[in-house]
């Protein structure tokens, strides 16, 4: 097993505008406008810049400078810097903002090579390693696993190898975490506080985060099922029903975290699966999923590259079904997907959980049977495979200690419609 360590290349800037002495360029400010195109109100909108449509309108920007932006009322805005093809520049400059239904926000932007102020993070993503003393080591930037990496037996260890069991991400909303083991699956943190709190759960064996606390807990049971999204192929054989292959086990092959950018806007990261021998007889499937988190939210996204995938497979991410009994689907907006809303966590009280992807990647829903496979328990949504477009979804949790509005069925309801709606219709950027 590798074990590999990298300074991180995320940057954060509460930019405001100043004179040219003290750090704006020559190419001088530009205006432009973010429009929601949907009726309704979108809360802490993730509005991503590319470095490509800004140089187009700004100039080239010089290595080491960066954005200055600024919104109603000259307000200056928090800017998140990430370097997502790990070049040691910054290719995406990130920021939230709260839109009225159909508002077209004006916005300042201009370079600079000053970077001011502090923002309070709220979007986190982190992998630690339990060290010899069993406290936990700093975050890494890289880490991998062989292809038998086992789960953990509590009953002969106290604590894991990794920090709750392998990656964790969350903002000042949700959390999640995946097994970074032969099961890879997917996992729900309930909170119900905004701070960042996944650095230290689970680091205390004397602390269960199965029960609830001040931040909140561990709110989902997912046993044999894909959990909280977790991934599978369905593979078509002459002669035979699709094959549903788990994303998991030893034939999954070696596995790669990378952290890609860690807050204060949003996190992200990428989980590489480049040897997964998901049937006999055919290549290796070559996968990977980059899964990222944004401040106020209650999803994360996931963007699924898979290569060398079996002729007409799909791609398949579940909800685990234990406490409930059916899915619905949504009634509102463009995009496709699954939800349930029951009794169906670990607290015993109501959860609401969904499944949402654009129509271009939808390709049918399912349940799983739940003898005589290896995934049960779990409700499903399929998506396209195809080199031209990658697969993505949201995966949403939606918890009544979290906020009120998921109390009920019918609030619930209303949430994940509006969601569909705004998935359907993203913001759309003018100059």
């Amino acid at each position: 097993m590798k074990l590999f360590i990298k300074s991180s290349f995320t940057f954060l800037a509460i930019v405001l505008l100043a004179p040219a002495s003290e750090g704006i360029f020559a190419q001088g400010t530009r205006q432009f406008f973010i429009s929601n195109t949907a009726s309704v109100n979108r809360q802490d909108e993730l509005v991503i810049l590319t470095r490509r449509t800004l140089e187009e309108k700004l100039g080239k920007i010089p290595d080491g400078s960066f954005i200055n932006i600024k919104g109603k009322a000259q307000a200056p805005v928090i800017v998140q810097f990430d370097d997502m093809n790990k070049d040691g520049k910054w290719d995406e400059a990130a920021f939230l903002y709260s839109f009225k239904p159909g508002e077209k926000a004006p916005f300042s932007v201009s370079v600079t090579n000053r970077i001011i102020g502090k923002a309070v993070v709220r979007a986190h993503v982190r992998q630690q390693r339990k060290n010899a003393d069993d406290t936990f080591g700093p975050s890494l930037e890289k880490d991998s696993i062989p292809a038998d990496q086992p789960n953990t037996d509590f009953s002969k260890q106290e604590l894991p190898p990794f920090l709750t069991e392998g990656p964790a991400w969350e903002n000042d909303k949700v959390g999640f975490r995946i097994y970074f083991d032969v099961r890879n699956t997917k996992d729900i943190w309930g909170k119900t506080t905004p701070k960042m709190v996944l650095d230290t759960v689970g680091a205390d064996p004397n602390v269960i985060y199965h029960h609830l606390a001040y931040w909140g807990m561990d709110i989902l049971a997912v046993g044999k099922s894909l959990g909280a999204g977790s991934l599978a192929l369905s593979v078509p054989l002459a002669g035979q029903k699709d094959t549903l292959v788990r994303l998991g086990g030893a034939n999954m092959g070696p596995v790669y975290y990378e952290k890609v950018a860690d807050g204060p806007v949003r996190a992200i990261f990428r989980m590489h699966y480049p040897q997964w021998k998901a049937l006999e007889n055919y290549p290796a499937v070559n996968l990977t999923e980059e899964i990222s988190i944004s401040g106020g939210q209650y999803f994360y996204e996931s963007k699924v590259s898979v290569k060398n995938a079996p002729a007409d497979a799909k791609l398949v991410s579940g909800i685990v079904n234990l406490y409930s009994k059916k899915f619905t689907t949504p009634v509102s907006g463009g995009a496709r997907g699954i939800y349930t809303y029951d009794l169906q966590s670990e607290n015993k009280d109501k959860l609401g959980m969904a499944i949402l992807t654009p129509p271009a990647c939808f390709d049918g829903t399912g349940t799983t049977p739940n003898e005589g496979t290896d995934i049960k328990n779990t409700f499903y949504v399929s998506m396209k495979v195809s080199p031209e477009k990658s697969p993505e979804f949201r995966f949403y949790s939606a918890w009544e200690k979290s906020d009120p509005r998921f109390s009920t069925e019918a609030g619930f309801n209303n949430f994940i419609n509006q969601e569909s709606v705004k998935y359907g219709s993203p913001v759309q950027l003018s100059w």
